[in-house]
């Protein structure tokens, strides 16, 4: 589908909003001035890159709507889902209903943004998508209203050199099952099957479904997720110089596992529920 781009951001819930921006900030990344969700009960803080991000999302009020985020944090902590990105939500709901894939939207969403200056308004259109469209995965369509005010040149600049989010790894039964499914969504020929492991390729994103006996092969020597399929379970960044963001990390004290290849891991503690995998990119 034409309207439907690469991954715009991932969501990460976590049950202590406070202690998920220390724990990010400890492993060199800048964080956003905290964004509360306009007639919700939720808010968050955002790490942002020039094409994508990720976002620490928690509960700030728990007698307002929080759309489903208590029942994912009372089982665990962790990424829940992910945003599809798109430059016209109307056009991209117009060809969902078009496969016959039923959409719901599109829908506003504002959040105030909390400045030292004063507060701001961000706004988005959602398109929520139907489960069987995105199957084993969570996940909606995003277009940016206002991106400027969320990407100011501070944001962007990180201490560990991190650059853009790639990939996100998801834990599932069966894998080839998924296929048809991603390839009607992402376009045919999106989904590769390498044995069992599928990689729904899309822009310059990737999104990887493996089987539950298959994510220590993929993401060794650190601790995982405990969650039963499905579930996400890792998140892959890009960085420009691996061995500085190595050096960082290692500085602040920083759990670090380095495979053969030079990749870096880090165990599900360290971010909050979510393996981070750290690849060396020449461009973005």
């Amino acid at each position: 589908m034409r309207a439907v781009k690469g991954i715009d951001h991932s969501i990460v819930g976590v049950r202590d909003l406070e202690a998920a921006r220390a724990a990010y900030a400890r492993l060199g990344f800048t964080l956003t001035p905290r964004g509360r969700h306009v007639g919700w009960g939720t808010a968050n803080y955002c790490i942002m890159f020039p094409d994508d991000y990720i976002e620490l999302l928690g509960i700030v009020d728990p007698t307002q709507f929080t759309n489903g985020l208590d029942q994912f944090l009372a089982g665990r902590e962790g990424l829940l889902g992910f945003a599809f990105g798109t430059d016209d939500a109307d056009a991209a709901a117009r060809e969902l209903a078009a496969a016959g894939l039923k959409p719901d939207g599109p829908k506003d969403l504002g959040r105030v943004l909390e400045l030292p200056e004063g507060d701001l308004m961000p706004r988005f259109k959602l398109v929520m998508l139907p489960p069987r469209s995105t199957p084993c995965v969570s996940a909606f369509m995003c277009q940016h209203l206002t991106p400027d005010l969320i990407r100011r040149p501070a944001w962007l600049r990180h201490a560990n050199g991190a650059v853009g989010l790639v990939g996100l790894t998801a834990v599932v039964d069966d894998p080839p099952a998924l296929v048809g499914a991603y390839d009607r969504l992402c376009g045919a020929g999106a989904a590769t099957l390498t044995d069992d492991t599928l990689a729904v390729h899309l822009g310059r994103s990737f999104i990887a479904f493996a089987r539950p006996d298959d994510l220590p092969l993929l993401h060794p020597d650190v601790d995982l997720p405990v969650a039963d399929p499905p579930y996400l379970a890792a998140m892959t960044i890009a960085v420009a110089d691996l061995e500085a963001t190595r050096e960082l990390l290692e500085d602040n004290g920083v759990d670090v596992a380095v495979d053969s290849t030079g990749i870096l891991r880090l165990g599900a503690a360290a971010g909050c529920g979510t393996i981070l995998e750290f690849r060396q990119v020449t461009t973005r």
